[in-house]
């Protein structure tokens, strides 16, 4: 078996894994991951996480030409917008996950750093989390304002919409975005509450260790 057939397989099971806990639903969300070619697999557009097919996965070459498979994600700007500037993304996953949709439409959500940093597990997966303003879904313009980040974010949460995630590989991204939609869940459970958070050293002593890049 190729390393494209099971990275298009791994794709498909990471996708319905996500799809059968609810953290997307209908034909939300999109998926894609470099192939060792620098190419790339992309979920299709209107297609559900939890019934995706391996063979029908938008296939770009290396520069970013459609060769087979499905039309791809509308969002594709935003996936482009993480490999053009992020060197060491392998993977990005985009959801529509409840809790962390939720919270980007407090009153009071974070624009520079997004999660409170309430745990370690988001800190060492993610590090900071951008919230971007609300954009149509499709909107060119979401690419561009990742790109404006320059590289310094992993993770983006878009107003009223979806967090969006880049990894080293698929699976990276996939766990990384669970927790991302994790810990969102864990601030709504806990307003209203003076939450004991990590302190200024605790988040220091994180950041080195696991080489997270936190300061723009």
């Amino acid at each position: 078996m190729s390393s494209e057939t099971n990275l298009r397989e791994q794709i498909c099971v990471l996708a319905k894994s996500l799809f059968d806990r609810g953290l997307t639903s209908g034909s939300t969300g999109n998926i894609s991951a470099r192939t060792e070619d620098d190419g790339l697999l992309v979920s299709p557009t209107g297609t559900s996480f939890g019934r995706l097919d391996p063979g029908r996965l938008s296939r770009f070459d290396a520069k970013g030409v459609l060769i087979n498979g499905d039309a791809p994600t509308k969002e594709m700007p935003l996936h482009q917008a993480f490999y053009d500037t992020r060197s060491t993304a392998g993977a990005v996953v985009h959801l529509h996950s409840c809790h962390s949709v939720a919270l980007s439409m407090m009153p009071d959500a974070n624009e520079d750093c997004f999660l409170p940093p309430l745990t370690p597990y988001a800190i060492m997966k993610l590090g900071k989390v951008k919230l971007l303003p609300y954009f149509m879904p499709g909107d060119p313009d979401m690419g561009e304002a990742v790109r404006g980040l320059a590289g310094k974010r992993s993770a983006v949460m878009l107003s009223n919409h979806g967090p969006v995630v880049s990894g080293k590989d698929v699976e990276a991204a996939c766990n990384a975005i669970e927790e991302l939609e994790e810990t969102a869940r864990l601030a709504i459970i806990m307003r209203g509450v003076e939450a004991r958070q990590l302190s200024e050293p605790q988040i220091k002593e994180l950041v080195t260790k696991f080489d997270v890049q936190w300061e723009d």
